[in-house]
């Protein structure tokens, strides 16, 4: 009988690819490692030769990714992504052709979110569509503290300055965390991780969610009210529907004088435009932005906070910690081996 294909869209880096490989081989699956991403490519070749297949494509571009999963007419029965490499309904109607020996089944995500697949097609198409929620929820809420930490002690500016020869004392005193409050939008794992971090550290904390009470935060009545009471806004909420443009030029005027957003979250929850009119204004009351997450990322990276001295800008990399991206890769290959099993008790699947 023949092993059921699995196709690794962007393999973990490092060391965890083999601990990623392995586990999927362990299930029995029969294994494409694209090599596109691969920092090592000739030492993965080496080490997995003849017990896996070899790809190299850009999966981001849609007709390479087409044409890989239709070759030679075979096609796979699961993807695997951790970059969240776009999956719409173009690639999800070939890649379940009843003509391909191998029809998708499974889209696995090596991490939190799927907004990078088209559910709607997906399921139009029986295609099953697991992540890892909280796998990375920790790492996320440490980065998001040094974010904070980061704009409220200036550091961006006084490296700068120091690396130029400067002795830039700055033209106010800093303010210490116990004076702040902190305001977290999305009360899931990741909210919650950084509710605890932030509390131990002495900010006052608080909260806004549409999730029934419960969490150990106080809660804002509204998201107008927590935007008017918190120094520093942080988000850790799902891309939907309902939360793309969630933050807008209304709700950054709401702010309280000198605050900062934090974005781990997703670029589009926050109107990206809005956000670089106010910080190019310096009488908007939002003094400092720092994010993490993009609307146009990888090679379609774009975004109008480019050269804003008061935004701090990172390649979505808050996840990216050992421990986080070994807990995901290895509880998505099990998903995935899961659904293909059958036995979906226990997994997350997202629907639409």
């Amino acid at each position: 009988m023949e092993r059921l294909r699995v196709l690794l869209l962007d393999a973990a880096p490092g060391e965890l690819l083999d601990r990623e490989v392995g586990r999927l081989l362990g299930h029995g699956l029969a294994v494409t490692l694209n090599l596109r991403r691969v920092a090592d490519r000739p030492a993965a070749r080496a080490a997995w030769a003849g017990r896996v297949d070899f790809a190299d494509f850009d999966a981001f571009d849609e007709t390479a990714l087409i044409a890989q999963t239709v070759r030679d007419g075979s096609g796979y029965h699961a993807v695997k992504s951790r970059a969240g490499v776009p999956l719409r309904a173009a690639f999800l109607a070939a890649a379940t052709d009843p003509a391909l020996t191998g029809r998708l089944r499974v889209i696995g995500r090596a991490g939190a979110g799927t907004d990078h697949v088209d559910l709607d097609s997906a399921a139009r198409h029986g295609v099953a569509v697991t992540h890892t929620p909280g796998s990375n929820a920790n790492a996320v809420a440490e980065f998001a503290l040094a974010q904070l930490l980061a704009l409220t002690r200036d550091l961006p500016a006084h490296n700068g300055a120091a690396h130029q020869g400067r002795w830039s004392a700055p033209a106010a005193p800093a303010t210490e965390l116990s004076e702040l409050t902190l305001g977290v939008i999305g009360l899931g794992r990741t909210g919650l991780a950084l509710a605890e971090r932030a509390t131990a550290l002495g900010l006052a904390v608080q909260g806004f969610s549409r999730r029934p009470a419960g969490a150990p935060v106080p809660r804002a009545e509204s998201l107008t009210a927590l935007l008017a009471t918190s120094d520093v806004i942080s988000l850790h909420l799902p891309l939907t529907p309902r939360t793309r443009n969630m933050i807008g030029r209304a709700e950054l005027a709401l702010m309280r004088p000198g605050s900062i957003l934090l974005n781990t979250a997703r670029g589009e929850i926050v109107d990206e435009e809005a956000l670089a009119d106010a910080l190019g204004d310096p009488a908007h009351p939002l003094a400092a932005a720092a994010v993490d997450t993009f609307a146009h990322e990888h090679a379609a990276f774009a975004s109008p906070l480019f050269g804003l001295p008061n935004a701090l800008l990172t390649p979505h990399v808050a996840g990216m910690t050992r421990a986080a991206m070994s807990v995901a890769a290895v509880r998505c290959a099990d998903h995935i081996a899961s659904l293909l099993a059958g036995r979906p008790d226990g997994v997350p699947v997202v629907t639409a």
